[in-house]
């Protein structure tokens, strides 16, 4: 049998575009080498994301209680019942992706792929044995794997990546963590609010490198106040085993110091998985145009394997966008605005451009923040750290970037997103009437304090 399309991968990226496919009446066969729904579901995002609902739980009732006039007397945490909830969710969701392939017709096929030419994947099935596939088109959705340092490589049980973080059968009394992007910050979080002493080191000048600075001073500022140790501009530049875990030697502006913990996370990062030659790829990544076909003629390829901003919701949208330029009409739409989030304490999301970009490009701007102190629906929450920072054109208005922190930012930010992708004025986005009392408000209000008419400020 000779398919529409073969899918090389299972994970947000493959099992969406295989879906599109088979919703267009295609013949879609999809390839998973490990659980279906990918790293995201399985290893990342989704297993996090539970495991940070357990800390908001937890830091409520041992926290927080009083506030709100609830005794709680002596709550404790299972650390491997909060593991397992997390697992349970993951088997949940898989199961639920494995239901939607077979709901659309979508055959899946466990083993690895490898792309062996135009229209050929060759599969080495968990048996051992090989399976030859045809296909008119073939798309690669390999995702990525953790990057490991060279220097110090993963062992599985002191040098561990988000993988192992994510299934510790016990809590470590300490642990150093290597890098402050999304999965960084997001485990220091988790482990520092059950109880382990996290020691966080960026090299780059200050944490989530990536966001805008304003959101990096507010989250250093909160993560230090929740008791984590953190260090900015700062390079490991060894870590070895010793009693009782690692001793790391970082070099900060103030000179070296050694660092003690049970465990040490490397989260520096991901590296895409190519399934295929050099000729294919370009940095490591797969070069692809803006159709999303490789060099190869009838090879495509989305999401983290192709770089980018390497986010699940990202290479979604991709796979959409290159199946149906495969078989339809349609003219593939590059991922613009791409929403960047973070779930820890306090979240924070982000959509456009940041401040210091603006003032890269000679753009000018004007900016519109207000903190959610603020507002009543923040404050009744007992949630008030954060604020909303949006910046618009100093001439026309247009909504130019949004970047947030506090109470479910990641919620908020679909408002912005959809004012970028509509390109959207400070006047257009003034215009609506905003539900009282709600945290959307915020919104409302960074848009009138651009032009100095914020109310409640």
């Amino acid at each position: 049998m000779i398919y529409d399309l073969v899918v090389i991968g299972g994970g947000p990226a493959g099992y969406v575009g295989a879906i599109r496919a088979a919703q267009l009446g295609k013949s879609v066969l999809c390839i998973e080498r490990g659980e279906v729904g990918g790293t995201c579901l399985n290893r990342g995002c989704i297993p996090t994301k539970a495991l940070l609902e357990s800390v908001a739980v937890y830091t409520t009732v041992t926290r927080r209680a009083a506030e709100f006039g609830i005794c709680v007397p002596q709550a404790t945490a299972d650390w491997s019942a909060v593991v397992a909830r997390s697992r349970k969710v993951c088997e949940r969701l898989s199961n639920g992706v494995g239901f939607l392939l077979k709901k659309n017709k979508v055959q899946l096929l466990h083993g690895e792929a490898r792309l062996a030419g135009p229209g050929r994947v060759e599969v080495t099935l968990p048996d051992g044995g090989t399976q030859s596939v045809q296909a008119s088109r073939i798309l690669l959705a390999t995702g990525a794997c953790p990057r490991e340092i060279p220097a110090f490589p993963f062992n599985g049980r002191t040098i561990i990546s988000s993988k192992e973080a994510l299934l510790l059968p016990e809590l470590p009394e300490s642990m150093l963590v290597i890098g402050s992007g999304a999965i960084g910050a997001e485990l220091s979080c988790i482990y520092q609010s059950f109880g382990t002493r996290v020691t966080l080191v960026e090299s780059l000048p200050r944490l989530l490198p990536r966001e805008d600075e304003d959101i990096s001073a507010t989250v250093e500022r909160e993560f230090r106040k929740q008791g984590m140790t953190c260090y900015t501009g700062a390079a490991v530049e060894s870590v070895q085993e010793a009693e009782g875990g690692i001793s790391a030697t970082i070099s900060t502006g103030a000179g070296r110091i050694q660092v003690q913990a049970a465990v040490c996370l490397v989260a520096a990062g991901v590296q895409p998985v190519v399934p295929a030659g050099p000729e294919l790829t370009e940095r490591g990544f797969i070069r692809v145009n803006k159709r999303y076909e490789t060099s190869l003629p009838g090879v495509y390829a989305v999401g983290d394997c192709i770089g980018g901003a390497m986010l699940a919701h990202k290479a979604s949208y991709e796979a959409v966008q290159a199946v149906q330029g495969m078989f339809t009409e349609h003219a593939p739409k590059p991922a613009e605005n791409v929403p960047a989030c973070y779930y820890m304490h306090p979240q924070v999301a982000s959509a456009g451009k940041t401040e210091q970009e603006l003032r890269a490009c000679n753009i000018p701007y004007k900016i519109g923040k207000i903190p959610f102190r603020a507002i009543g629906r923040a404050v009744a929450a007992g949630e008030t750290e954060g604020f909303v920072k949006l910046l618009f054109g100093k001439t026309d208005g247009e909504l130019l970037g949004a970047h947030l922190v506090g109470p479910h930012a990641t919620e908020l930010i679909t408002a912005p997103g959809l004012a970028l992708a509509a390109e959207l004025t400070d006047a257009d986005i003034e215009s609506m009437i905003y539900a009282h009392p709600t945290l959307s408000e915020a919104i409302h209000e960074a848009v009138l304090a651009a032009d100095g008419l914020a109310i409640h400020a």
